[in-house]
């Protein structure tokens, strides 16, 4: 484990994060992944 979320972990496990955190968070993340050339973790999305 890495730590990082990247594209590929948001487009394949939505529902889970959705169910965890909210949908808020997780647009928020996919907002991050897309304006950020390297990968983020997680703690920087929430």
């Amino acid at each position: 484990m890495q730590g990082f979320i990247t594209t590929r972990v948001l487009l394949l496990h939505p529902r889970l994060i959705v169910e965890e955190f909210g949908m808020r968070v997780y647009l928020r993340c996919l907002l991050r992944i897309a304006t950020r050339p390297g990968p983020v973790t997680f703690l920087e999305c929430i």
